[in-house]
């Protein structure tokens, strides 16, 4: 008898989206089969909103979906604001136009139009799993593309160690911008190795649609193995450098949050545990995992790093 015992990412059948709600859909968007290709969709932008890509299923959070309404009104943003209800004042960033700088230890500084670079990449669609610090967490369908992708197009020289990461800086439209005592810009960065890991992914879409502006829209980042402090919303510019970068975060409270963060139930934050998380939409507590449950994809980028402070 063969016993076969599932990985933390997998997801059961009876949580797949029915396939007539997918053939429907993409029915409704005019797309019918020749869109997809090679396992992946070149992005379409229907006039509802809508963005078509095919779900990779090899990430499977092994977890429902959180319901959009939750994961859309819940929101850490301080550019907008101190508290979780930003949805209404993150509406006054604009979308678009919207340009990616790449900088630093490049072979050829550039900017990049999004929608221009959108014809450049492949978009595909993952459920992940998303681990606030704050011990909540949601499962999410993500549309964009990995992040290896970008690097490919920026051609980083073999100097480059780091990637930093930086949220635009919109005083027009983010009243948050004014409380002087934060270190604005957000920044987060990640090492060369990380950025090029297969899980991580620049995400453009949420529930088949654009990501909306308090999610991070029009482009932010997704880092699923860390803490989603990590996760850089609305990037404008990418900097490529040979130091490590000290983030946001780490630069006002370096004693409880650091460079890594990977999550880990094991090591509380200084001032709670994180040996559990509450699901947004149901509020279920659930147990946390090592690596968010990624360990089997990122666990060995940490190998032989026992002096780091992986952990938060």
């Amino acid at each position: 008898m063969l016993i076969r015992n599932p990985r933390g990412w997998e997801l059961p059948d009876s949580a797949a989206t029915p396939e007539a709600v997918v053939l429907g859909r993409r029915t409704a968007l005019g797309l019918g089969g020749g869109l997809i290709t090679a396992g992946l969709a070149r992005p379409a932008l229907a006039q509802d909103g809508a963005l078509a890509a095919m779900r990779n299923t090899r990430y499977r959070p092994e977890r429902e979906v959180t319901p959009e309404p939750a994961s859309t009104t819940y929101n850490n943003y301080y550019e907008f604001g101190p508290g979780k209800s930003v949805a209404s004042t993150a509406q006054r960033l604009p979308q678009r136009p919207w340009t990616l700088k790449l900088e630093g230890m490049v072979e050829k500084p550039q900017e990049l139009d999004l929608d221009a670079l959108l014809k450049r990449v492949s978009l595909e669609e993952r459920v992940l799993r998303h681990r606030c610090v704050e011990a909540w967490a949601m499962t999410v369908p993500w549309t964009g593309f990995p992040m290896s992708a970008l690097l490919e197009i920026a051609a980083p020289t073999a100097s480059a160690k780091y990637v930093v990461l930086e949220t635009v800086a919109d005083r027009s439209a983010m009243p948050g911008l004014r409380q002087s005592w934060y270190p604005w810009p957000y920044i987060e960065g990640c090492t060369m190795a990380e950025a090029a890991n297969e899980l991580c992914f620049l995400a453009v879409g949420m529930y088949g649609k654009p990501v909306p502006p308090q999610n991070g829209g029009p482009v932010r980042a997704l880092f699923p193995w860390k803490y989603g402090f990590k996760s850089g919303k609305a990037i404008t510019r990418i900097r490529f450098t040979g130091e490590r970068p000290v983030s946001f975060w780490e630069k006002l409270q370096p004693s409880e949050y650091g460079f890594w963060a990977n999550v880990n139930p094991q090591v509380p934050h200084p001032r709670w545990s994180q040996a559990s998380e509450r699901l947004l939409g149901s509020n279920e507590r659930v147990p946390t995992k090592i690596f968010n449950g990624y360990g089997e994809f990122v666990a060995s980028l940490y190998q032989g790093m026992e002096g780091e402070r992986l952990f938060l």
